[in-house]
């Protein structure tokens, strides 16, 4: 996935070659996304009352298009999704109304566009963002878990979910990159995991570099993927960093056999291409999510940091992540 510098606009390439994107929902597009709502919550089936999304109109959608709080997503430039996004009176945000059309389901759009509605949430500073999911489907409430929610609390016939967002930066070149790593450095201690996840070249070694000179360890700090773990030892009497490359790895199991819990308690870990295999090592944990931008001579990396957990004070890693250097 891309995301440009502004950031309003996403784009991603499909298996079969055509071009998924996501932008802003404008006035004119009200219709349109009223008729992709209808007919996506119309396909799936009914258990117990109608949902509200069926008994909304077209002005329900051009108020929340008025609002900025809409996003259609296309391929090749045909809306096939929409999600709308809501600021309660609470000031808690909500999405809403996530649909996609029948005939593109299992496309990875929902997917897609629920990810690029959270990386802006966090670009514009929103610390947290909720829903709603009925009670009768399960498989809905599984599934917003895959994409970091948590259930937070019941309404009416409801979970309310929740999922804290990431503190967002755009990091202009690699001495940025490793200008932030050694502000992070300040926040972390023994113990913490780091799963750092973005595309080949994307950034993830130059970060640790950073990392390990804020934590002063030995070494040069490069990539281990032929050995999987290198271990940098403190040279100041800190935490010493494990840096590890989950590349070829295929399940957590795999890499368990690495026996990082040896060193987990007394160290700082971070995991290259770690999602989705290296969760179970911590229930507490940073993730850090590194984009490259729309236009590949630009060398701007956007950064999403999301504490997992109540380990990490979210205004000192504001602080850290969003401090220049």
């Amino acid at each position: 996935m891309t995301l440009d510098a502004a950031p309003d606009l996403a784009a991603a390439t499909l298996a079969d070659g055509r071009r998924l994107a996501v932008r802003a929902l404008g006035p004119d597009d009200a219709g349109v996304a009223y008729g992709i709502i209808q007919k996506a919550f119309k396909a799936r089936p009914v258990i117990g009352a109608q949902p509200q999304a069926l008994r909304d109109d077209v002005t329900d959608v051009a108020d929340a298009a008025a609002r900025g709080g809409g996003y259609l997503a296309l391929i090749d430039d045909e809306p096939v999704g929409v999600t709308l996004v809501t600021r309660r009176d609470d000031d808690t945000l909500r999405i809403g109304r996530v649909g996609v059309l029948p005939e593109h389901r299992e496309q990875g759009v929902a997917s897609f566009l629920v990810s690029v509605i959270l990386d802006l949430l966090s670009a514009r500073g929103e610390t947290e963002v909720h829903l709603l999911a009925r009670q009768e489907y399960p498989q809905i409430r599984r599934w917003w878990e895959r994409h970091g929610f948590a259930v937070d609390g019941t309404e009416g016939d409801c979970h309310v979910m929740r999922r804290p967002l990431a503190v967002a930066a755009s990091i202009p070149d690699a001495d940025a990159m490793r200008a932030l790593g050694r502000r992070l450095a300040g926040v972390l201690r023994p113990g913490d995991l780091i799963i750092a996840t973005g595309d080949l070249g994307a950034g993830k070694t130059t970060l640790t570099q950073g990392l390990g000179a804020g934590l002063g360890v030995e070494g040069p700090v490069i990539s281990p993927t032929f050995v999987l773990a290198r271990i940098h030892r403190s040279a100041v009497g800190g935490p010493d960093l494990v840096h590890v490359d989950a590349y070829r790895l295929g399940s957590f199991a795999e890499l368990e056999d690495l026996d990082l819990d040896a060193s987990l308690a007394d160290s700082v870990t971070l995991v290259e291409w770690g999602a989705g295999v290296a969760e179970p090592l911590a229930s507490e944990r940073l993730e850090i999510d590194i984009r490259r931008g729309l236009d590949p001579a630009d060398e701007t990396r956007w950064v999403f940091v999301t504490p997992i957990g109540a380990r990490f004070d979210r205004a000192a890693l504001v602080a850290a992540v969003k401090e220049p250097a």
